[in-house]
C-alpha cells in the first residue's frame, strides 16, 4: 500500500481554515485523492517486508437501483390476441324537426324509417422487441471473492446493471411516443416547418402570440427567464385546458368531435420551463396559485440532453415520423393530450434461460416487446416558443 506524507500541506490547510492566509492558496491534492486503476500493481505490496501482496479489505459493487422518470402512459394489456380496435361514430347525428308541434289532419307520419348510425373502426396492431443477452457463471469466478455473500453481490450487480439498461431502453420508447405525436400535431399545422411566423390552434406558439398581443420582441432564449411571458404561458395552458373539456373538432389531426376532461388529460412539461417558472414568477408572487402553470409530469429534455443540457438541445426533436414526415423542431415547452391519443399496451418483460454444461455457465435472455401508439383522432395540442 502506498502511503504518502501530507504534513506540510495539513499545515497549509490548518492556515487556511483559520484565516492566516490572505487568498485560498495553490493545494496539490495528487496526494490526498485516490481515484483508483484497474489492476493491482507493484506499489501494492505490505510496507514491512516489502513482499506481501495486499488483501481486499471489502468490495464494493456498483448496484444502483434505477427507476427511470417518463410520463405515466401505460394503458392496459391483454393475453390473447393482438389488435386494438377502437370503433367510433364518425359524426353525431344531426337535429330535425320536431314533428310533434306541426300535426296536420289527414298526414301520414311514418316512424318506421331505418337511420343507420356513422360508425368507423380503427386497428392497431403493431409492436416492438428487443432483448439483452447476459451469461453468468459461478464455479469461474469464485476464486475472486472472499465468500458467498461477495460473489451473491457480485451476480446482484450484474442483474441491476441489465434492470437498468433495460428500464433506459423502455424509457426511452416511452419517450418517443410522446415525440412522435407532437411531431405530428406540429407539422399537421406547419407542413412548411416555418414555426415563427404564426401560431396555431394546436400547436401553439406562444411567443409569437405573446409578441403580437403586446408589441414586444422577446427572443426564444429569454422568453422562458421573463416573468410576464411565464404569466401569459400560464394563462394560455390554464384556458387551453378547459378548451380541451368541452367538445369540439379543432383539437386534434383528425377533425373528429372529441372532448378530454381534466382526469383524462395527460400534461408533460420541460422541466427547464417549468422550474423557471418556479423561480423568476411564483418566488415573489402573492397569490401565486393565480399564475402556476398546470399540474404537469416534467422531462428533464423531449429527446436527448445533447453534451451541455442546453435550452436548444433538451426543447428539441429531431424524427421522422411513421408517415415519413420530417420533424426538427426546439423550443417545444410542453404538450397536453387526451389518455386515448398517446400510450403503451402489452408491456411484456420476460426472461428465459439455458444452461450450458459443458462451458459451465447459463445464458440469460431478457425479453421485451410493447405495442406503443398514437391516435390522431384523439385532442393533442403542442405548446412551443420561435
Amino acid at each position: 500500500m502506498e502511503v504518502k506524507q501530507i504534513a506540510t500541506l495539513m499545515n497549509s490547510v490548518t492556515g487556511e481554515i483559520l484565516g492566516e492566509q490572505a487568498t485560498p492558496i495553490a493545494e496539490d491534492l495528487s496526494n490526498v485523492v485516490d481515484v483508483g486503476k484497474q489492476i493491482l500493481d507493484t506499489t501494492d505490496i505490505d510496507n514491512y517486508v516489502k513482499s506481501l501482496i495486499d488483501h481486499i479489505g471489502r468490495v464494493v459493487f456498483v448496484d444502483r437501483k434505477y427507476s427511470g422518470s417518463v410520463p405515466s402512459v401505460l394503458r392496459d394489456g391483454w393475453e390473447y390476441g393482438s389488435v386494438l380496435e377502437k370503433v367510433t361514430m364518425e359524426s353525431l347525428p344531426e337535429a330535425v324537426e320536431n314533428s310533434s308541434w306541426e300535426l296536420t289532419d289527414g298526414t301520414e307520419y311514418n316512424p318506421n324509417i331505418f337511420h343507420k348510425p356513422n360508425v368507423s373502426a380503427k386497428f392497431f396492431n403493431k409492436r416492438v422487441t428487443f432483448e439483452i443477452e447476459m451469461s453468468i457463471t459461478e464455479r469461474q469466478v469464485m476464486s475472486s471473492f472472499s465468500n458467498a455473500a461477495q460473489l451473491n453481490g457480485f451476480i446482484s450487480m450484474i442483474y441491476n446493471a441489465i434492470d437498468k439498461s433495460m428500464t433506459i431502453k423502455i424509457d426511452s420508447l416511452v419517450s418517443r411516443t410522446i415525440n412522435n405525436l407532437i411531431g405530428e400535431t406540429l407539422i399537421s399545422e406547419y407542413p412548411d416547418a416555418d414555426y415563427s411566423t404564426k401560431s396555431g390552434v394546436r400547436a401553439v406558439n406562444l411567443l409569437k402570440l405573446y409578441n403580437d398581443r403586446f408589441g414586444t420582441t422577446i427572443t426564444a432564449d429569454k422568453a422562458i427567464t421573463n416573468p410576464e411571458f411565464i404569466r401569459f404561458c400560464a394563462l394560455n395552458m390554464g384556458l387551453y385546458i378547459d378548451r380541451l373539456s368541452k367538445i369540439s373538432k379543432l383539437f386534434n389531426i383528425g377533425g373528429k368531435d372529441r372532448f378530454t376532461p381534466r382526469d383524462m388529460l395527460t400534461v408533460v412539461m420541460l422541466s427547464e420551463f417549468k422550474q423557471a417558472a418556479g423561480v423568476y414568477l411564483q418566488s415573489d408572487t402573492f397569490n401565486e396559485q393565480y399564475t402556476a402553470l398546470p399540474n404537469a409530469e416534467t422531462v428533464p429534455y423531449w429527446q436527448g440532453s445533447g453534451n451541455n443540457y442546453a435550452f436548444e438541445n433538451t426543447s428539441m426533436i429531431n424524427i421522422t415520423t411513421p408517415s415519413s414526415k420530417t420533424v426538427k423542431a426546439g423550443g417545444i415547452l410542453a404538450a397536453m393530450f387526451d389518455r386515448d391519443a398517446c400510450g403503451v399496451t402489452n408491456l411484456n418483460r420476460r426472461v428465459t434461460t439455458a444452461y450450458n454444461p459443458k462451458g459451465e455457465f447459463t445464458n440469460n435472455f431478457f425479453k421485451f416487446d410493447a405495442g406503443y401508439f398514437n391516435d390522431f383522432n384523439e385532442n393533442a395540442v403542442v405548446f412551443f416558443i420561435a
